[in-house]
């Protein structure tokens, strides 16, 4: 039996299919709830076995799972264990539950700025967490990228809230979560990752040699994780205030059990993150993996002006 490659994906990355396997298996929810021993045996394990010193009897099963784990929990630059909220594999759990609860508490402006700022928050910790080691930022960098963010996303909540209240049907309140989280997105991301813009990313041709830095492969490959991560939450944020709007108005005494609201509401984002969490890596899978984890796999399209 031939021995497999833990350095490379199990799964064709340069096929639309291949894509969407290896990020589903790769952002597997269930292995954020693994101890940190489990996880660093796994690293272990794939040390080993990439120096042919794996321990008698380990069968390829062991070892194809120790690269899930070690895919999800730990930096591909750095090799350091991440911290828990920042995994790729928490996105759907974390998500899920501040996605329901920007939806279920909007009516207030305490409610949505409480809201807001737990979900920046939660953003900084995710992209810090899957920095680019090769183009560190520094504390002052991602501290106004927080602020910056975090602003945003207020300005735009409270500003959508309070034109909305007088020129529009109360349904429209409903969006503002979506509106706030879109305009930090666009401001977050690119804040985030302002060095990568600045200096350029390390570029490879097929055999993995560096061929030069490039600004406009971080700007292409940062605009499609804006667009991913927008993406990635419109089904739920667009889709449940239409229902839940329908569900108040069939049963009044509903919208005064908010704790209950927030529970449906947090237990049917949770239905469409299944689906859109493994969607937002998918498509530009190749790029947000190129900023995010700077694997250096860069497809041959973006070789052009390298120079930039």
């Amino acid at each position: 039996m031939s021995r497999i490659d833990v350095d490379k994906p199990l799964y064709d990355v340069n096929t639309f299919l291949g894509r969407f396997r290896h990020f589903a298996w790769m952002s597997d929810p269930r292995t954020c709830i693994l101890s940190d021993d489990k996880l660093r045996q796994a690293k272990t394990l794939i040390e080993q076995y990439r120096k042919g010193q794996e321990p008698p009897g380990t069968t390829s099963d062991q070892v194809k799972y120790a690269m899930k784990l070690y895919s999800s929990a730990f930096h591909p630059d750095s090799g350091e264990l991440q911290n828990f909220a920042g995994r790729m594999s928490f996105q759907m759990p974390g998500g899920m539950i501040i996605t329901g609860a920007m939806l279920a508490f909007y009516r207030t402006v305490p409610e949505i700025v409480f809201c807001q700022f737990i979900n920046q928050s939660f953003n900084a910790l995710v992209n810090y967490t899957n920095r680019n080691a090769n183009s560190p930022t520094s504390v002052a960098q991602l501290g106004v990228a927080y602020v910056s963010a975090t602003s945003s996303a207020l300005v735009a909540a409270l500003g959508c809230k309070s034109y909305w209240t007088k020129r529009a049907p109360p349904i429209f309140q409903r969006y503002v979560p979506f509106a706030a989280v879109a305009v930090a997105n666009c401001v977050n991301i690119p804040l985030m990752r302002q060095n990568e813009i600045a200096k350029g990313i390390e570029v490879t041709d097929e055999n993995g040699n560096a061929v030069g830095r490039s600004r406009l492969a971080a700007v292409k490959g940062i605009s499609q994780v804006v667009m991913s991560r927008i993406t990635m939450c419109a089904p739920g944020m667009l889709l449940l205030p239409i229902l839940m709007e329908k569900v108040e108005k069939a049963y009044p005494a509903y919208k005064r059990m908010k704790w209950l609201d927030a529970s449906v509401q947090t237990c049917m984002v949770g239905c469409f993150s299944l689906n859109t969490s493994t969607m937002k890596r998918f498509e530009p899978a190749l790029y947000e993996e190129m900023v995010e984890k700077n694997k250096g796999k860069v497809p041959e399209k973006i070789y052009f002006n390298k120079g930039l």
